[in-house]
């Protein structure tokens, strides 16, 4: 992509090489027409004084002769010659490309001439005197060449100038995208914007803290009713739960109120572990879980798959383990053993029967792959409640706590789906 302060720029340049490019002819038009003048001028000057010579003089035609042969030889661009015509000659200027008799190159040349009358001795004569014209093509090579010298002068300038004034004219732009990009609602950190002396940016920055300000409002009431509601909810939910207990444990029921007390078994035990998974992400969003401490990557594998073992072999499940030994990452080992557990539960509920699993551990990443028969969509796949499958069972919270965990480390997570398997890596 194009940075924004290169736009201008190469529009100033195609723009000045357009109009410099016309300037070219147009400078040779207007240098090759002032000069025609002057020789026009210079022809019309030097025809006076000679006139002036031949009326002053008294000349015989041998002498004109002779006058004629010494000026083709010295000066080939004068030449007098009798008018034999009865009608007088009419001054005429005119253009003519012909062998240049002063070079010894047999080369031709432009040459702009002045034809007059004169009278000798009362006989009219013709007077023609031409004058060299300068070759057009190597004074269009030298304004070409002086163009393209200043055109990159100017490009040079345009870029220095450019990168001088727009250092300075977008560091305060600049200063607001990196708070922008450092920015983390979850943090409820506020941006300390850069002051501006410019209308724009100084608008762009109050809007900016406006919008920031009510997300954060929002968030913050959010994540309150989120906590007082999960609180508030823990002990009835308890109440229910002990109460539906000792209805499990009466002898008289029918076969049709224990139908009816599983039903509503099902949904109790997802509400609460809904309830306890927010409860989990308010006390991570609100950083409670400071304690840090190095912790075997290994071991907890190896504890979750045995809490796992049962739902594992109920599908038939292939599991292929690559860990390599005395793996330590350095984090809060409840935090960690949470995301290890929900990893694995979240490979083992999307995985078909027979299907396999391969956990996958580095010194600097965790890998769960397990089969699929189509991606997931990612556009939500990390936000609360979302759930890429009609199972009942999930709270929908699993992936969020997962990637509220990783935040919380620095750490970075990502899902891909390859030759038929979901995969879930977590870089540390």
């Amino acid at each position: 992509m194009t940075k924004l302060l290169h736009k201008p720029l190469r529009a100033f340049v195609i723009y000045a090489l357009i109009i410099l490019s016309i300037s070219i002819p147009v400078y040779v038009f207007i240098i090759d027409y002032i000069w025609i003048n002057e020789l026009d001028e210079n022809n019309w000057i030097t025809l006076q004084q000679t006139k002036e010579k031949f009326q002053s003089h008294e000349f015989t035609p041998h002498e004109i002769q002779q006058l004629n042969s010494l000026w083709g030889i010295v000066q080939p661009g004068i030449s007098i010659e009798e008018n034999n015509k009865s009608i007088p000659f009419q001054d005429s200027v005119y253009e003519v490309t012909r062998t240049n008799l002063l070079n010894v190159e047999d080369h031709k040349d432009r040459f702009r001439g002045l034809k007059s009358q004169v009278i000798i001795n009362g006989d009219p004569y013709i007077l023609t005197i031409e004058t060299n014209v300068e070759e057009s093509d190597d004074t269009f090579l030298a304004i070409a060449t002086t163009t393209a010298i200043f055109f990159n002068i100017l490009i040079l300038g345009f870029i220095i100038l450019n990168r001088i004034i727009s250092t300075k004219l977008w560091k305060p732009f600049d200063l607001t995208l990196k708070q922008l990009r450092l920015f983390e609602l979850s943090k409820e950190s506020k941006m300390n914007l850069p002051q501006s002396d410019i209308l724009e940016f100084q608008e762009l920055n109050k809007t900016l803290e406006k919008m920031v300000n009510n997300n954060l409002r929002a968030y913050q009431q959010q994540k309150k009713f989120t906590e007082n509601a999960s609180h508030e909810l823990q002990t009835p939910i308890a109440l229910l739960k002990s109460k539906l207990d000792l209805l499990f444990q009466q002898k008289d029921i029918s076969s049709e109120i224990s139908r009816i007390l599983n039903d509503i078994e099902a949904p109790l035990s997802r509400l609460s572990r809904i309830n306890k998974n927010l409860i989990l992400l308010a006390r991570v969003e609100n950083q409670q879980f400071q304690l840090q401490q190095e912790n075997d990557i290994k071991a907890l594998f190896q504890t979750a798959l045995i809490l796992f073992e049962d739902y594992i072999c109920e599908k038939e499940l292939i599991l292929n383990i690559k860990i390599e030994e005395r793996i330590l990452v350095n984090a809060n080992h409840y935090l960690l053993e949470t995301m290890v557990n929900n990893l694995i539960s979240n490979a083992i509920r999307h995985t078909p029967i027979g299907g396999e699993i391969i956990i996958s551990c580095s010194s600097n990443s965790i890998q769960i792959a397990n089969t699929g028969n189509q991606r997931l969509n990612t556009d939500f796949m990390f936000e609360r409640f979302s759930m890429s499958s009609d199972n009942k069972i999930s709270s929908g919270l699993g992936l969020a706590i997962i990637k509220e965990i990783v935040v919380k480390n620095n750490w970075s997570l990502e899902y891909l789906y390859r030759d038929k398997f979901h995969i879930f890596l977590v870089s540390f």
